[in-house]
């Protein structure tokens, strides 16, 4: 199933500058294991250790936030959109 992610500004550099990328997974963890392959290096920040996704990141599936749904086990389907958005702070 093909799921279009939308990419923060600051992870565009690992997509060719593309704000948003075609990728496949039946869960956000094989989408971003997916993504990966075809953006090297984007899973290292997208993950704080193994298999824990980065605290500073929020993900949404369709404009539902995964931390209130399954998680990085929250099921995807063809056509959904994902956002990954970089949390950003400030004083």
């Amino acid at each position: 199933m093909t799921v279009t992610v939308k990419i923060p500004t600051p992870l565009r550099k690992f997509t060719n500058n593309e704000k948003e990328v075609k990728s496949t997974g039946s869960n956000i963890t094989e989408l971003f294991d997916s993504l990966e392959s075809s953006c090297p290096g984007i899973k290292g920040r997208l993950y704080k250790g193994e298999g824990e996704l980065n605290r500073f990141l929020n993900v949404y599936v369709n404009d539902e936030d995964i931390r209130f749904l399954d998680g990085a086990n929250t099921a995807l389907n063809d056509g959904d959109e994902v956002s990954i958005l970089t949390a950003v702070a400030g004083g």
